[in-house]
């Protein structure tokens, strides 16, 4: 890993929530536990939206979203990591308002991340998982909190045959971090099986032989890599940003949930609307007003989405609140597209900002809305410009530039 365990993703402004231990942030539950005690939410704007259902199945809370941390600005790279981590409810923040970026992650931080990534909170928060009796030397020294997330991580062989305790206090380590994740992806099997790989690392010697095979196995993956000096540094803590980077790296491995989705935008932004189709099929997405939106490694706002962004979209209770744009389209294209006249919007001096067109692709009929350039030319038969009848539209750099009615 190259400085701060991943590499980085440039990104700018601040961001939605993080962090574990327990404790409640962004479009996290309202009630979550925190075993350091709760702060007054002082330093973070907040905002909620309804969080669907709760371990009975029913209707609970809010799902708070919290952006703005003050001590975010020295782990901007993390940025993405964070906010993607945040939107699967997996990392969350302090209620006080900070990430703390840098602190050390502790091994029940890192167990209960690792459970939630894989899709187990619901299991983990569960009143049979909390009522669990576990058989650890140490069960006594785990937080109430975290009983159901320590057994369904051992259901799940997050732990060996030979674990007698759990260490929840003790710091993770990037070897200890490493393996667990391994694990959590369900790779143990493939790990075993290059135990004798020759790491070319300097520090390779520090790495036990018997986690040879999860080291090699997460560098093969991607999820991770060595520093610039050539080592790979087994016994370092893992700090909460660096973390961050390593989950959501795993989590892109693994399924995603039914809360997520991918495809490609095929109109601008109107309205905090999102329309994106995926295997001809167009599905209208309501944006979230504080939806953290990834474009180009940068944080940006939904106006800058591109028709043609190929994007994945994460949403709760039907309003998205995180778009990454995986493959941006190309910004000099140009298109000529024909089809049903719908709408369109003009501004307090009469000028057409935007203009909706119908169109049938495929046997679907689709509705597609776009930016009108200041100085659009409006040509054709004029009269003809109103609802049902059909135009013409061309135009550059996402921007209609000429609307011919037929």
């Amino acid at each position: 890993m190259k400085k701060n365990l991943m590499k980085k993703a440039v990104a700018t402004g601040l961001v939605l929530t993080m962090v574990m231990g327990g404790a409640s942030a962004a479009f996290a539950k309202g009630n979550d536990h925190d075993d350091r005690g709760k702060g007054n939410n002082n330093n973070s704007y907040t905002t909620s939206i309804n969080n669907g259902k709760n371990n009975n199945g029913k209707i609970s809370g809010n799902i708070q979203i919290r952006i703005n941390f003050d001590d975010l600005k020295g782990a901007q790279w993390a940025m993405r990591y964070i906010a993607s981590l945040a939107s699967k409810q997996v990392f969350e923040g302090y209620e006080d308002g900070t990430f703390k970026p840098d602190k050390s992650v502790s091994r029940i931080e890192a167990i209960t991340a690792a459970v939630r990534l894989m899709g187990l909170r619901e299991q983990a928060e569960s009143a049979t998982e909390m009522a669990t009796k576990l058989n650890f030397k140490d069960a006594d020294k785990i937080p109430a909190w975290a009983v159901g997330y320590v057994a369904v991580a051992l259901e799940n062989d997050l732990f060996t045959e030979s674990d007698d305790s759990v260490q929840p206090n003790k710091e993770a380590d990037r070897l200890w971090a490493t393996t667990l994740l391994v694990k959590a992806l369900k790779l143990e099997s493939e790990a075993k099986a290059k135990m004798n790989t020759q790491l070319t690392f300097k520090d390779a010697k520090q790495i036990p032989a018997g986690s040879v095979g999860y080291v090699a196995v997460a560098i093969e993956k991607g999820l991770v890599d060595g520093f610039e000096d050539n080592t790979f540094k087994p016994n370092q803590n893992v700090t909460r940003a660096q973390l961050a980077a390593l989950l959501d790296r795993t989590g892109n491995q693994m399924p995603d949930d039914q809360n997520s989705t991918a495809g490609t935008v095929n109109a601008a932004v109107y309205n905090n609307v999102l329309p994106v189709t995926k295997a001809g099929v167009t599905t209208n997405y309501v944006l979230h007003p504080d939806a953290f939106i990834l474009r180009n490694g940068v944080k940006v706002a939904a106006s800058a989405i591109q028709v043609g962004d190929e994007v994945k979209v994460r949403s709760f209770n039907n309003q998205v609140v995180f778009v990454e744009v995986t493959k941006m389209a190309d910004a000099n294209q140009s298109f000529d597209v024909v089809g049903t006249l719908n709408s369109t919007t003009v501004d307090g001096q009469g000028k057409i900002t935007s203009i909706s067109i119908t169109q049938t692709i495929n046997g679907v009929s689709q509705t597609t809305i776009y930016n009108v350039a200041a100085n659009v030319a409006l040509t054709g038969n004029l009269g003809n410009f109103t609802p049902t009848h059909v135009v013409e539209l061309k135009g550059q750099n996402q921007v209609v530039t000429t609307i011919d009615v037929k």
